[in-house]
């Protein structure tokens, strides 16, 4: 969200043991399972890293046709990133102005109209890799930007002078980008505000990545808030992708601005100057990955509230604002990209704000004005859709639809599946710090912080969630929600709001009384890839399995929120420890528990299966006392 006082950033510095998350963790026992995909790492990428830089050829006066840039796409065999004689030009390789898409000849040369802050970049082709530099960032772009930009707080783009005489892209030859099977990690807001909280990072979900080592070739793709406004923290960041075992590659959020640009034109010049391209496109074995741009700012009242939606765009220059759209340069550059990719090949639309998302699923500002466009754009390819923005997880799948991507956009079902693939910061990094060194940071939904991962094999694909510093087979948590949660939802609630007198007080959350049974107890499983097609079953002390049934079916129906919609495993450590309130969620099932159970101890083993048939158990013991 745009400002700092739409996350809690109260982070509380208390141990673990002390707060509700400990009362539930020790509850609630996963199964042991087998170990998750990270391995010991040997030096096997910076054995096969190539490190380098695009060749920019100065003349002495530039370019003798300023309205036309030139340039070859070469094989750089010494890897030297000088394009030598004896270095051949690669053929067929898309290169782009951000407008124009043209394909190299024979001979690896290319030709582009030039206009004014333009970033010339090359689309990555399967079985080569571009350079990266000592921080794993991927080196695929030249910004053209004559006298520099307007005066920028974080500096901008420096002056980069008449045009040069040529821009060309070095590539070297890489088995790990022409193989058909790739795992492409998708990193959702990093968002750091601070150092402190780049050291959080660093312990939590960088560590976890630095451990692992299936993602060479395709890399880690940053997905926009890279940062939290305050720009001057991209070097940091940069110390933390130097970490990594694979390209690092970013997209611009809504905290990634340059807050002081009086134009959109100018809106990520910092961005661009220090990480990436606003947008751009990649290949690795079968994929296309589509990396969008989809935050305008300042949005303006004729560009973006013409139809009346959008009223916070109406003073760009006293209150400017940001919207989710694509400007129309990215839209043709859009279409002409996607006109000369291979049918066959999956299409990865990746944006910081997603094309559609739960979370913000009635709101025209959070998701993107042209999804319609980019839908048709995409009509009969196998494509998905991956964002951030939200910091919620949500895998909505094929025919998926909520009633505000009808109401709002004419949306009647998705036509190709849509992940949201939480954040590295969770919830802003707030909450209490684990033993670990880094925030609980449980999100809105009741996810957990981590990163997303595409595996891939040929064009097809399976989605896969790490939490911060667990095993890929945690991918559950459970929880009782009672009448006297509920109860407890409210008052704490209303208490947060005054602090006046005692805060009230939620006990034992997994202990439930008769009365508790009478008036409806769930026990809640929320399965954070969960989607449809997904089951959860329930084994109530060794009886038969039985179904858990989904709050929200995406079905057309509204958003469905409160405390009987709630995760009360999040919630508890919420409501007391600072954050989001995970009130709502697409991915929380229920088992009402009988009315007549037994006092006494119980065992609830529950069992989740994806629609890809992968199974993930997990246990919670819980008691039933005839009064409190």
């Amino acid at each position: 969200m745009l400002s700092a006082s739409s996350r809690d950033r109260n982070k509380l510095r208390v141990p673990l043991a002390l707060t509700a998350l400990a009362v539930l963790a020790s509850a609630a026992t996963i199964v042991p399972a087998t170990a998750a995909q990270a391995s010991s790492v040997t030096d096997t990428w910076n054995e096969a890293a190539y490190r380098g830089h695009v060749e920019v050829v100065r003349g002495r006066d530039g370019s003798s046709d300023a309205s036309v840039l030139t340039g070859t796409v070469f094989v750089d065999d010494d890897r030297d990133s000088v394009s030598d004689r004896n270095e051949r030009g690669l053929a067929g390789v898309l290169v782009s102005n951000g407008r124009d898409v043209v394909t190299t000849d024979s001979r690896g040369r290319y030709r582009l109209p030039v206009y004014d802050n333009m970033t010339v970049f090359v689309t990555q082709p399967s079985g080569y890799q571009v350079p990266v530099d000592e921080s794993n960032v991927a080196q695929f772009h030249y910004n053209h930007l004559p006298e520099g930009s307007p005066a920028l707080r974080y500096g901008g783009i420096a002056p980069t002078g008449p045009l040069p005489a040529a821009v060309n892209f070095p590539l070297v030859r890489s088995h790990l980008t022409k193989s058909s099977e790739q795992h492409c990690v998708i990193a959702g807001d990093l968002q750091t505000y601070d150092k402190e909280e780049v050291e959080y990072a660093r312990k939590g979900a960088i560590g976890d990545l630095s451990r692992r080592d299936d993602y060479r070739g395709c890399g880690t793709l940053f997905i926009g808030d890279v940062v939290g406004d305050d720009l001057s923290l991209y070097p940091d960041v940069k110390g933390l992708t130097s970490l990594t075992n694979g390209p690092a590659r970013f997209l611009p959020g809504n905290h990634d601005l340059d807050f002081d640009a009086r134009s959109a034109e100018h809106s990520f010049d910092t961005f661009r100057a220090q990480l990436a391209p606003a947008y751009y496109s990649y290949d690795v074995g079968d994929v296309h990955v589509v990396a969008l741009n989809t935050v305008r700012y300042p949005c303006t009242p004729e560009v973006d509230n013409a139809d009346g939606r959008r009223p916070q765009c109406n003073n760009p220059q006293t209150r400017p604002a940001y919207t989710g759209r694509l400007d129309d340069n990215q839209l043709a550059w859009l279409e002409r990209d996607l006109a000369k990719v291979d049918r066959r090949k999956l299409v990865v639309v990746a944006g910081h704000i997603g094309l559609l998302n739960f979370a913000d699923e009635s709101s025209p500002i959070h998701q993107v004005a042209q999804v319609g466009q980019v839908y048709d754009l995409l009509k009969g390819r196998k494509a998905v859709a991956v964002a951030g923005h939200s910091h919620s997880i949500e895998n909505m799948r094929t025919g998926d639809l909520v009633k505000g991507w009808r109401d709002v956009y004419g949306v009647e079902r998705l036509p190709f599946p849509h992940i949201t693939a939480g954040a590295i910061a969770g919830d802003w990094y707030s909450g209490a710090l684990t033993a670990d060194g880094y925030p609980v940071a449980v999100g809105r939904d009741g996810g957990r912080p981590g990163v997303l991962t595409l595996d891939v094999k040929g064009s097809s694909f399976q989605e896969r969630y790490t939490v911060t510093g667990e095993s890929d087979r945690v991918q559950t948590q459970l929880g009782v929600n009672s009448p006297t949660y509920r109860r407890w939802y409210a008052e704490r609630d209303a208490w947060n709001d005054t602090r006046e007198g005692t805060a009230p007080e939620l006990g034992d959350p997994n202990v439930v009384d008769r009365a508790d049974l009478a008036g409806r107890t769930w026990l809640t499983t929320n399965f954070w890839m969960g989607a449809t097609g997904s089951t959860v079953s329930v084994r109530l002390d060794g009886d038969r399995p039985r179904p858990a049934v989904r709050t929200q079916p995406l079905r057309g129906e509204a958003q469905l929120a409160g405390p009987e919609w709630s995760d009360p495993h999040a919630v508890a450590q919420q409501l007391v420890n600072g954050g989001s309130v995970a009130d709502r969620a697409m991915h929380l099932w229920r088992f009402e528990l009988p009315a007549d159970l037994a006092e006494g101890r119980h065992r609830a083993v529950v069992t989740a299966t994806d629609s890809y048939g992968r199974q993930f158990t997990d246990t919670l013991h819980f008691r039933v006392v005839e009064q409190r």
